[in-house]
């Protein structure tokens, strides 16, 4: 197919300051053979008027105006429903695309080996006002890993979502994002992976907006879900292992998570955390220690440099 279409899910949930530049930097992609599919999730600022004022002008655009919140995971699947695109961008409302992006990314895709089933690039930051911050793998001195990465994103998040360009039939296969979960990346990562290739494009495509407060700001926070979604993907992972080395991967994500849990008094998760690691494995004893002290649910946030030199 000489130029697939590329559905992009636009998922906009209270962004009302910078969700026309979002859409609009979908409606003017040097590539054509697109199809945008806006869905609100039940925002509490101006986000659905500002919306339909933009639509106004674009009445072929659907819109998936639901009435409530529903999270992430949920919401981006009710767009999934009415996708026909052969690849599928997940756009948040407060990102934006290079003006090109689409055009270099099924160029790119459309090139590789038929088993790839997610490619991703290299993106900038910026602030709320649209400033250039850093450049992410320039900043992160992360390593932009490919083909077979399984076993590499179960202790290492170095893919920037946002830049994900996804084949639909790799969505359709997974039944899209699990709705149980609070976040999606970390799961379908793993889940994708298991049996589909990675690759990566060495180029910009895509602007990622940092904003204080935002979905991935409070990880850790009080009542904050993310964390006990982790344990899912955790248990989910040590179900599909295949090997001692996935599972030694494993358990430096389980050290991790332990770690932070520990810090932010999630006594909870980091109990499902030692769960899973115990299972198969010796907890050595500086983890029980902090398992120990972690029965009290207290805040440890301050201790972060310091466990950062001492439990590695």
């Amino acid at each position: 197919m000489k130029n697939p279409l590329v559905s992009v899910i636009c998922l906009c949930y209270n962004q009302a300051k910078f969700v026309k530049e979002a859409l609009n930097s979908v409606v003017n992609q040097s590539y054509k053979a697109v199809e945008l599919i806006v869905v609100d999730d039940g925002s509490s600022d101006d986000s659905k008027a500002i919306i339909l004022e933009w639509l106004a002008n674009h009445e072929e655009i659907p819109f998936v105006n639901l009435k409530e919140n529903l999270g992430n995971t949920s919401a981006f699947n009710q767009g999934l429903k009415l996708a026909k695109g052969k690849y599928v961008i997940d756009l948040a409302a407060d990102d934006i695309l290079v003006a090109n992006r689409i055009e270099r990314q099924v160029d790119f895709f459309e090139r590789l080996d038929s088993k790839v089933g997610v490619i991703y690039s290299d993106a900038n930051y910026i602030d709320p006002e649209g400033g250039a911050l850093y450049r992410h793998f320039s900043k992160t001195r992360l390593h932009p890993y490919e083909g077979e990465v399984y076993q590499k994103l179960i202790d290492t998040y170095f893919i920037p979502p946002p830049t994900m360009m996804i084949k639909k039939e790799v969505l359709d296969g997974l039944g899209g994002y699990d709705e149980s979960l609070a976040y999606e990346d970390f799961d379908f990562w793993v889940r994708s992976a298991r049996n589909w290739k990675y690759a990566y494009q060495s180029e910009v495509l895509t602007k990622v907006r940092l904003i204080e407060g935002s979905h991935s700001d409070n990880y850790y926070g009080k009542g904050d879900l993310k964390l006990a979604s982790t344990v899912i993907v955790c248990r989910k992972i040590a179900a599909m292992n295949q090997t001692e080395e996935e599972d030694i991967a494993l358990i430096r994500r389980l050290k991790y998570e332990i770690r932070h849990s520990f810090l932010a008094g999630k006594k909870s998760e980091m109990n499902d955390f030692f769960g899973l690691w115990a299972s198969e494995n010796t907890i050595p004893y500086n983890y029980l220690m902090i398992k120990c002290i972690g029965q009290l649910g207290l805040n440890f946030n301050w201790l972060k440099k310091l466990l950062k030199r001492v439990l590695k």
